[in-house]
């Protein structure tokens, strides 16, 4: 993907009518806005899609930004609806999966998804965005 992650998030954003700078703070936790990035777990690009999560948002090359960043907003958008607008509840599914906040009744208590809730929340804030 030779286009630029802000080029590929602001698209990403009005195609989906989420905050550009709530979409940059989840880049920045995931991949550290590297299009390339891949995961110990095999979470792939910008927006750090697990393979069948991509395939599944028609997301034919994970590696390139802008369709990485359309998949991944449009991910987050479905966890928010599904979440009643509830942003924090919306980033722990984005990270651990839509059934471990409904099996927890919330944010799960792993470690690693408090701390990306926290860590776009507070991303987010800094980027000027209004975290609730």
């Amino acid at each position: 993907g030779g286009q630029n992650f802000a080029q590929a998030i602001a698209s990403a954003a009005a195609a989906t009518g989420l905050d550009p700078r709530l979409l940059t703070a989840v880049a920045q936790r995931e991949s550290g806005l590297d299009p390339n990035a891949v995961s110990p777990a095999g979470a792939e690009g910008l927006m750090q899609l697990m393979p069948g999560t991509a395939r599944a948002l028609g997301v034919q090359n994970p590696f390139n930004a802008s369709q990485n960043a359309l998949g991944g907003a449009t991910y987050l958008k479905e966890m928010l609806a599904q979440f009643g607008g509830n942003l924090p509840l919306a980033l722990a599914a984005y990270n651990a999966g839509p059934g471990a906040v409904e099996q927890h009744g919330g944010i799960p208590p792993y470690p690693e998804t408090e701390a990306y809730v926290r860590g776009v929340l507070q991303s987010y804030v800094a980027l000027g965005g209004q975290a609730g």
